[in-house]
């Protein structure tokens, strides 16, 4: 090793083994106080490699360390492993008397605040989706500021049989600093490339100092999104091409309440997939169909099964799937998941007769203009900011991507025309290609000229709607759009303060919006 650092700065070192001051303590650093092992006055950095194990796959002895480290933090059992570990330096370096989190209003108590600079190598989940609210809201409230951030780039174990993970670099302190940098990755195997930028927030950003809440609705009045449907039926009342064949083989009466049945991956790679859809059979009806009547039978016996009240209830109605939002029309599906490769998250309009599964999200009564701004490279870069991830999927939700989106504001008719115009180009351009899959014509290797020119035309379309032009890369884009977030909700009732993560930040984010 003293050869190696020798040969990376150009001068001979010898540091090794230790000797002038050799303290290595062995512990776990979330049952260790850390002043006892070196007191806060006496540091100047903190930084690590945590473990990166997910909030749902932690073992019991983990779950028990984080429970006591995230005791006073809202919603905390949401957090993973490697969260505990910025909770924890933000107390050491802050010195807190009282580890909780202080209440929305009043005041900081922090009898010492040390400069120390902190960095953490982390899985890209603390940045993304519901997790930055629960962690960031408690962190800014801490008064804690990024001074440096590596956007999502793939790290490689060298031990065997490591899977590649998606990670996150993240430099921070309990004071601010002029110059920060974000370092950012065109390909996340690749080398970065370094960005001076006047402020770094959760999403890791150029734009203001806030996080997004899971919002019910809208904050552009845009249609409602729900999730589709879902069976909790033991996979009873799903059928393949080949179930829906035998069984209408033996029940042709059965074909009446037979419909399409799509997921996210069916839609996407264009899988045939069916449901028993009962919800207007009737007694008599069913009563003549035997082996439709062993599925609700196997239905109501897995429902009776379950560990869980609610399910158990459901075996009640073992005809009906478990949660219903079907709309009797013509509806926009929206994949709850996507793949990191694709530029954009494939949506289509559906027919009242295809039923959409719980793994998609649907906007009923949606429009070609609805189409378009979803569809959008606008749309899509702010998915790719603030979405959670599936591994490294994209993970699209109402709550998060969706409610928090804002819509274009002050819409002329002839920018809505031309949006739904180029939206129903895209349509058309992919309606030329009727044997290919959506995974086909969105894969960034073969999707078709024609679909990408068609796609130029709509971003050019929507960005003309928000009053801007060249933009250079997502992030200019996200920074844009974060700034009409927070003049979005300000103009809710409430405004931005009626949100708990924004309250103690809507004067620094708009003292930053100003600059």
């Amino acid at each position: 090793m003293n050869v190696r650092v020798s040969e990376e700065f150009g001068m001979y070192f010898a540091r090794i083994p230790l000797t002038s001051t050799p303290h290595i303590h062995q512990a776990n650093a979330l049952t260790t106080e850390w002043s006892n092992v070196l007191p806060a006055q006496r540091a100047n950095y903190v930084f690590g490699n945590p473990p990166f194990v997910g909030a749902k796959f932690m073992d019991d002895e983990q779950r028990e360390e984080t429970r006591r480290v995230f005791e006073e933090i809202d919603s905390g059992g949401l957090l993973d492993y490697v969260a505990a570990w910025y909770v924890t330096a933000a107390r050491y370096i802050r010195q807190l008397d009282n580890p909780a989190a202080p209440q929305h209003g009043k005041s900081l108590t922090a009898p010492h605040t040390f400069q120390i600079r902190c960095a953490f190598v982390s899985t890209n989940s603390i940045a993304q989706g519901e997790q930055v609210g629960v962690l960031w809201g408690w962190l800014l409230n801490q008064g804690i500021h990024i001074h440096f951030a590596h956007r999502t780039f793939q790290w490689n174990n060298e031990a065997r049989g490591m899977a590649a993970v998606h990670c996150v670099i993240i430099g921070f302190g309990a004071f601010d600093v002029e110059k920060k940098t974000i370092y950012e990755y065109e390909d996340i195997r690749g080398e970065p490339h370094a960005v001076s930028v006047a402020n770094i927030n959760p999403y890791l950003v150029d734009a203001p100092d806030v996080v997004l809440e899971k919002r019910s609705q809208s904050i552009s009045n845009a249609p409602r999104m729900s999730f589709g449907n879902q069976p909790i039926d033991g996979g009873n009342l799903l059928l393949s091409e080949e179930e829906k064949s035998e069984l209408l083989r033996v029940e042709p009466q059965a074909l009446p309440f037979i419909r399409p049945f799509l997921g996210a991956d069916e839609f996407i790679n264009s899988i045939p997939r069916y449901c028993l859809w009962l919800k207007d059979a009737n007694p008599e009806q069913l009563r003549h169909m035997p082996e439709v009547r062993k599925r609700i039978e196997a239905v109501q016996v897995f429902r009776q099964s379950s560990k869980r009240p609610a399910t158990r209830e459901l075996a009640q109605t073992p005809t009906l799937f478990a949660f219903v939002s079907h709309p009797e029309t013509d509806y926009l599906l929206v994949p709850s998941v996507s793949s990191e490769r694709r530029q954009f998250v494939p949506i289509g309009f559906m027919p009242s007769e295809v039923i959409a599964s719980n793994l998609c999200l649907i906007v009923p009564n949606a429009t070609r203009y609805h189409f378009g701004i979803l569809s959008s490279t606008m749309h899509n870069a702010w998915l790719r900011y603030v979405a959670g991830r599936l591994k490294s999927d994209f993970r699209y939700s109402a709550g998060i991507v969706y409610n928090n989106f804002p819509w274009p504001d002050q819409l002329s008719d002839s920018q809505r025309e031309k949006i739904e115009a180029a939206a129903q180009a895209v349509l058309d351009a992919r309606a030329q290609f009727p044997n290919a899959s959506l995974a086909d014509l969105y894969d960034p290797l073969t999707m078709p000229p024609v679909l990408v020119k068609a796609h130029q035309t709509l971003d050019a379309a929507v960005d003309a709607a928000y009053g801007k032009k060249d933009f250079k890369n997502d992030a200019g884009r996200v920074s844009f759009l974060f700034e009409l977030y927070l003049k979005y909700t300000t103009l809710l009732p409430g405004g931005t303060n009626s949100t708990s993560p924004d309250k103690l930040h809507s004067s620094s984010a708009k003292r930053k919006r100003t600059r």
